[in-house]
């Protein structure tokens, strides 16, 4: 691409990956939209200076994200596999997010009371991408009742949600700051 911009998307609407032209208010744009403001939320988590292996985990998240947003980009039948091998999530990515959670939540304490999010830089960020992730979780649920959507793309962002959750406690634990409880 010679240039950033190619004012195709000046009247409100962008293609999707299949070539089609929709409003750029469409649910599978949004969804994407969603996808991308995520993934940059955990750019900011992992720019506040977490733990290395936690940076890693998100770096590797980020990309997980962007595999997501190519595949979810491509309107298909759900029984059509992604584009490419870098587009798309397997149970794999799941299971990944799965041995994270378990792993960080072996060093908490047991939960027993909801907590106020917040604590450090880096703990206030991973609350703030999982709410974020909530919200591209039920957007893409809704884009999923009218239109074809890879499920392992909602099991993804809902253990997502959870892995940040637990991430968010374990960063606030490193740095020594007990958790508010509501």
């Amino acid at each position: 691409m010679a240039r950033i911009y190619t004012r195709t998307g000046d009247r409100g609407q962008t293609g999707l990956g299949d070539g089609t032209r929709v409003a750029k208010s469409h649910p599978r744009v949004a969804a994407c939209g969603e996808l991308d403001e995520l993934g940059a939320w955990l750019g900011v988590a992992v720019a506040s200076g977490p733990h290395p292996e936690v940076a890693a985990l998100l770096t590797d998240v980020q990309r997980d994200l962007l595999a997501a947003g190519a595949d979810l980009a491509h309107p298909r039948p759900s029984s059509k596999p992604p584009r490419s091998p870098k587009s798309g999530l397997t149970q794999g990515h799941v299971d990944r997010l799965e041995a994270a959670i378990d792993r960080f939540e072996s060093e908490l304490p047991p939960l027993s009371a909801f907590l106020l999010p917040g604590g450090g830089a880096v703990g206030a960020h991973l609350h703030l991408a999982r709410t974020v992730c909530r919200r591209v979780e039920r957007t893409v649920v809704a884009l999923a009742q009218e239109s074809a959507v890879d499920a392992v793309l909602i099991v993804y962002l809902n253990r997502l949600s959870d892995l940040l959750f637990v991430l968010a406690r374990h960063a606030n634990q490193r740095a020594g700051l007990a958790e508010e409880r509501w």
